[in-house]
């Protein structure tokens, strides 16, 4: 928790723009993955947690969302506040859009060997022994491959390109 609470609540926060509402989910985040911890297979953890805590926070939205104005607490204008505004969604949508266009860009200038792991695993959402089972190989090789893919990311890469 101490390792991945600030994580989960930004990316909690970054979907229900809500604070108290993003430290709820937060809070079921953690439960959620306590107890879902029998069937995690090594596909990355902050990847993993991650998807819960997405997939949590649009349920959370979702919820709050259809909640007649009166249940929601306070006053109207605070009502409204809360609400996501359409506004909002559309460019969030846009901006993930472009920001995903131009990592798959980006993944296109990748030398073959790291463009593959790195498409099958990050793009396309595969675990290991899917990706193993693909290409023939041990999930030991896909966890070196994408270990070797990471380094060369990380080395050739400037990081104030993706800020």
């Amino acid at each position: 928790m101490n390792q991945y609470s600030q994580h989960v609540f930004h990316t909690a926060y970054s979907v229900l723009r809500d604070a108290k509402e993003a430290e709820d989910a937060s809070q079921e985040v953690f439960i959620q993955v306590y107890k879902a911890l029998p069937q995690y297979r090594s596909e990355g953890f902050k990847t993993w947690i991650t998807r819960i805590t997405v997939n949590k926070a649009i349920d959370m939205k979702r919820k709050l969302s259809r909640k007649p104005p009166e249940q929601l607490s306070g006053d109207h204008d605070e009502v409204m506040d809360k609400l996501p505004s359409r506004d909002e969604d559309v460019a969030s949508l846009l901006i993930h859009k472009e920001k995903r266009e131009e990592l798959r860009e980006k993944i296109e200038q990748l030398p073959d060997n790291h463009r593959d792991i790195i498409t099958a695993f990050y793009l396309n959402e595969k675990n290991y022994e899917q990706i193993a089972d693909e290409m023939n190989v041990t999930v030991k090789t896909v966890e070196s491959k994408l270990y070797r893919a990471r380094q060369w990311i990380r080395k050739s890469w400037k990081e104030e390109e993706w800020k």
